[in-house]
């Protein structure tokens, strides 16, 4: 380069850092048999019994003071109405969001998207559906072979930083939800 000339670098893209909260995930209700339903599998909603656990659920969960500062859901019907039944017990109505990335096809990359949002959230709970919620939610606590089950609850806390890692702090099955 001549004299004067300024020496130019390219730097790319800021990375990308997920913040640190807290991420609780809730698997949607028992929804009608597929075999059975006529309709797109994106309009099977939960069954009568479904919507009754998830409202005893519901309870529970609001007496575990989770603090949350939002929902965000699948738009699948299954998903609404759980996500919904929630935000109806905790106030949270208006703090409900539908999100398609929480559709069948969640990942680590879609979840980082999701979050970083909200990212003002100390704590979010997100409503969708196997085996994607299960995968993602073993890819965040470092390769776990995790399972969970319609309506249960889990919890990773996010570390914070620039890979979307956490730790694993409840797993709590539908059965001790629902009592």
């Amino acid at each position: 380069m001549g004299a004067g000339a300024s020496e130019r670098r390219s730097v790319g893209p800021a990375p990308t850092y997920c913040p640190k909260m807290k991420c609780y995930f809730l698997r949607h209700g028992l929804a009608g048999d597929p075999a059975r339903w006529q309709g797109r599998d994106f309009d099977r909603p939960l069954t009568s019994e479904g919507c009754e656990r998830m409202a005893r659920e519901a309870k529970t969960i609001a007496a575990l003071c989770l603090d949350l500062d939002c929902i965000v859901t699948s738009p699948l019907v299954r998903a609404r109405q759980t996500a919904e039944i929630v935000a109806d017990r905790l106030g949270l109505r208006a703090r409900l969001f539908e999100d398609e990335r929480l559709g069948l096809g969640l990942n680590v990359a879609s979840l980082l998207d999701i979050l970083l949002e909200h990212p003002d959230a100390g704590a979010i709970l997100l409503v969708g559906h196997e085996p994607s919620l299960s995968t993602t939610v073993g890819r965040l606590a470092g390769g776990a072979d995790v399972e969970v089950k319609k309506g249960a609850l889990a919890c990773i806390e996010m570390n914070g930083g620039p890979a979307p890692r956490g730790r694993l702090t409840a797993l709590i099955p539908p059965k001790v939800l629902a009592l």
